[in-house]
């Protein structure tokens, strides 16, 4: 099987170099991984292609199409769908019936045949991730990201995934692990072995681990005893997802010693009727406390805030802001994301707005978390200037000099260079306007 591997974003291919190359390819399949914001555009993309090519089949595979599988063979012409989480081992599955012409298809793909839209049933998660080999990082062209990413201390850096995909997957916001609620982790020694193959032939000085939230107890303990044995911990850092409260301070220690930095924290809200709403199981003293004791260990939280929950008050809201803007001032926490909470099919948040006459507009092109979508008790222009007002800490001069202090080489000064651009396109992105979704309520 050939493979080609187009990421046309991140590449700069436009729409007519992209059908230029498929007309030089003629691929017999194309994949697709989908979300939420661009499923229309997907959709457009897939019946120009079938009118290019009728024999030409197509994938699609994500959480959207998870959640709502028979909605894109509603809107396209697509061929198969792929459900669940493990859409690797499901493609390879495809590919090789496909190639043999036989319909052995594993539990999880939709499929048309003879006008029908048929399913081999619900997908299992029962694949081992061990047996996965390591990526092909020249065939993904993994430099693209390695150098843009504008939380790597370090340059170059990559992304890996110990595991699929929250251990604790109950918040009502998040459409994975509700939509694929199996955590499974790989051993640890698999993934010390992939951290060794990306020091050793690319050259990869920082990592970011993806998984939803890093596994923890024995798995932490065993992973970061093995980077110092193996004296990776010398050589690369690492950053990954964790839970507030998850861990006390002894393992942030040994997580610093094991060369970890930058740990990305969810907050979502300082207030504990919403915590417990959302099901976070977290108390907001929990935050102000995890965060101490990892900055105390020489780890740098980056704090996730959410604005927009349809229950909350302009007062409430403003009591998250305050908590980020505390934070980062007294440098509990480093830096900070702030985001409208967007509510995407699969998860259990989208399921109750939908009750509850909560959305303001099903069209998913307004679901890119610029605008909100779900009904407020104040004006949407407020929530922009609440995101807006979460950014502009980085201006204050107590943060900024806190920042300078903290400098310790060239690494650094390019690094906040980096940053300060990223929060100056922040700001833009969530500057005071009309909202999109305001016509649709």
């Amino acid at each position: 099987m050939e493979v080609k591997w187009l990421d046309c974003i991140a590449e700069g291919i436009s729409k007519k170099d992209f059908f230029r190359i498929i007309k030089e390819e003629n691929p017999d399949l194309i994949a697709m991984e989908t979300k939420t914001p661009v499923i229309k555009q997907q959709w457009q993309l897939i019946n120009e292609l079938k009118t290019y090519n009728v024999k030409l089949k197509t994938v699609l595979f994500g959480d959207h199409v998870t959640a709502l599988t028979q909605e894109s063979f509603d809107n396209s012409k697509v061929d198969f769908i792929l459900t669940g989480g493990d859409y690797d081992f499901l493609f390879l599955n495809l590919c090789q019936n496909l190639k043999n012409r036989t319909k052995n298809f594993e539990p999880g793909i939709w499929y048309r045949e003879e006008g029908q839209v048929k399913n081999t049933g619900k997908f299992k998660l029962d694949h081992d991730l061990n047996t996965l080999p390591l990526i092909d990082r020249d065939l993904t062209k993994w430099q693209l990201y390695a150098y843009k990413n504008g939380n790597y201390r370090r340059r170059p850096g990559t992304y890996i995934m110990s595991g699929r995909d929250c251990w604790w997957g109950r918040c009502s916001f998040c459409s994975w692990p509700q939509l694929y609620p199996q955590f499974r982790v790989r051993k640890a020694d698999n993934v010390l072995d992939e951290i060794e193959q990306l020091i050793t032939k690319y050259k990869v000085k920082e990592i970011m681990d993806d998984t939803g939230a890093f596994p923890v107890g024995g798995w932490l303990q065993e992973f970061c005893k093995g980077m110092i044995k193996r004296g990776l911990n010398r050589r690369v850092n690492l950053n990954c997802n964790m839970r507030l409260g998850a861990v006390n301070y002894q393992d942030y220690k040994l997580m610093r010693k094991a060369s970890f930095r930058f740990l990305l924290f969810g907050l979502e809200s300082a207030n504990q009727k919403t915590l417990d709403k959302i099901n976070k199981n977290l108390r907001v003293e929990t935050i102000i406390k995890s965060c101490k004791e990892a900055r105390r260990a020489g780890l740098y939280p980056h704090i996730t805030v959410m604005f927009g929950y349809p229950w909350e008050t302009y007062q409430d809201a403003r009591k998250t802001l305050e908590l980020g803007k505390w934070l980062l001032q007294k440098d509990y926490a480093y830096t900070m994301q702030a985001t409208i909470v967007i509510p995407y099919p699969g998860a259990s948040l989208f399921n109750e707005c939908q009750r509850q006459d909560l959305l303001q507009t099903l069209d998913w092109d307004y679901y890119d978390m610029k605008n909100p979508v779900m009904k407020l008790p104040f004006p949407a222009e407020k929530l922009l200037d609440l995101v807006q007002s979460m950014y502009s800490v980085s201006f204050y001069p107590e943060f900024i000099l806190r920042k300078i202090l903290s400098i310790r080489g060239c690494d650094d000064i390019k690094y906040f260079s980096r940053a300060f651009f990223k929060v100056l396109g922040h700001l833009v992105d969530f500057r005071r306007k009309r909202c999109k979704c305001d016509k649709e309520i």
